[in-house]
């Protein structure tokens, strides 16, 4: 059985001999949002592996010169990255679905103002308010 590498298990000072920092370092990391470990009741930090990683990560962005504020966006920019690859692999997961299931003909999608994408139905448009780009595909004969 693997063990979660999101599992918050680690006291701070198990995290730092870890991560190979200070736990002084580790709190002023929590306190920028840099890493951000779980609460146990009493506001115990518990960090994950997931988390010394990361703290890893950030002690080789700093070597390297990168001021604490750049970290913080990059590590921000990583986060929507993975966040929207997730949403690319949830949408071709989706059109394949609708592949299989014959259904592409009679689907239409709308793209929102907030860049979410909405199924319509056929003949069905976008709220009159949004600036909606609706993609269409011209049936084969």
């Amino acid at each position: 059985m693997a063990i979660d590498p999101y599992a918050p298990i680690f006291v701070i000072s198990v995290a730092a001999e870890l991560a190979e920092m200070h736990p002084q370092t580790l709190r002023q990391y929590d306190r920028l949002g840099l890493v951000s470990p779980s609460r146990q009741p009493g506001r115990q930090r518990r960090y994950s592996q997931h988390d010394v990683e990361l703290l890893r990560e950030v002690q080789r962005l700093s070597k390297d010169g990168v001021s604490l504020e750049g970290i913080r966006r990059i590590l921000e920019l990583e986060n929507q990255v993975a966040a929207l690859r997730l949403r690319v692999a949830e949408l071709q997961r989706e059109v394949e679905d609708a592949r299989r299931s014959g259904a592409e003909s009679r689907r239409i999608f709308a793209a929102g103002i907030g860049g979410d994408v909405v199924t319509l139905a056929r003949g069905q448009r976008p709220e009159q308010r949004s600036q909606a780009v609706v993609v269409w595909r011209p049936r084969e004969s």
